[in-house]
């Protein structure tokens, strides 16, 4: 079948693809371009697959948040170059799958996800929005996390999408959680509470400090160097938990008392960093 270079050039606009690999699909497909483009994917999905032990070391983590329903989103998305992390059509496919995360019916599995539609794209799935994208830049591209939280929540994306935070909340103060999640993405707290650090951790801690004071206090009683491992032991808490360290908006409270405050309770801490 002949096909005019007009379809092969108008085919190879909407696809982004090598002008030959687009005409040999057209010729193959007979020039009906929904099954060229199949062909296609099937070409790319063969190409990539031999290519799945490459590195993923860049990417964006993308955040959304269904105000009506209260329920947000956040997912973490792979790909081997800064250059691809920063094209329209990357930043439109991580922003796609946390909005669908947030407004769909939800997933636990990034097959889940990819089978449901691409949020404004008629009859477009997201796996068919993936694959395409793939297909054109020829990049390994990896969905590595997803949380959905129903309920009110703190969320803060950093600018540059490496670094993401969602925080439940009871109450509804989610201004107040916008904050305390864009103060966890600069201080980095390692837990939400005491609780919530290693047992292990706070053990091998106060045995280090313990060591530390006997050595600086030979000459007091037992009772007394208790006394100081127990505050320097809270120092260690106030720096590693975000409800104990000052609140960088207002240092002279700890996060704790702002959220007294504010009248909400976080619930859990949801801090990524991009890759880690």
């Amino acid at each position: 079948m002949n096909i005019s270079a007009s379809q092969v050039k108008a085919f190879r606009d909407k696809t982004g693809l090598p002008m030959m690999d687009c005409k040999k699909a057209l010729v193959e497909a007979k020039g009906n371009e929904e099954k060229a483009l199949e062909i296609l994917r099937k070409a790319g999905a063969k190409t990539m697959a031999g290519r799945t032990d490459r590195i993923t070391q860049s990417g964006r983590i993308a955040i959304f948040t269904d105000t009506k329903r209260h329920i947000s989103a956040m997912i973490e998305i792979l790909c081997e170059s800064t250059p691809v992390s920063n094209t329209e059509e990357f930043i439109l496919l991580a922003n796609g799958l946390a909005e669908q995360l947030a407004t769909g019916p939800g997933a636990i599995t990034a097959a889940d996800i990819f089978a449901q539609p691409f949020p404004g794209k008629s009859g477009v799935t997201i796996k068919q929005f993936h694959d395409d994208l793939v297909n054109k830049i020829r990049e390994v591209f990896r969905l590595t996390r997803i949380v959905r939280i129903k309920g009110y929540c703190g969320a803060y994306l950093h600018h540059n999408a490496a670094v993401g935070v969602l925080l439940p909340i009871e109450g509804t103060n989610v201004d107040l959680g916008k904050d305390i999640a864009m103060h966890v993405a600069s201080m980095r707290p390692q837990a939400l509470n005491e609780k919530d650090i290693s047992p292990a951790i706070v053990e091998r801690e106060r045995n280090i400090i313990l060591e530390q004071v006997k050595a600086q206090n030979a000459n007091k009683p037992a009772n007394i160097i208790k006394k100081i491992v127990d505050g320097k032991m809270q120092s260690f808490f106030a720096e590693r938990t975000l409800l104990g360290q000052p609140f960088v908006k207002d240092p002279t409270k700890t996060v704790a008392q702002v959220c007294d405050e504010g009248k909400i309770k976080i619930k859990e801490m949801i801090h990524w960093v991009l890759g880690r």
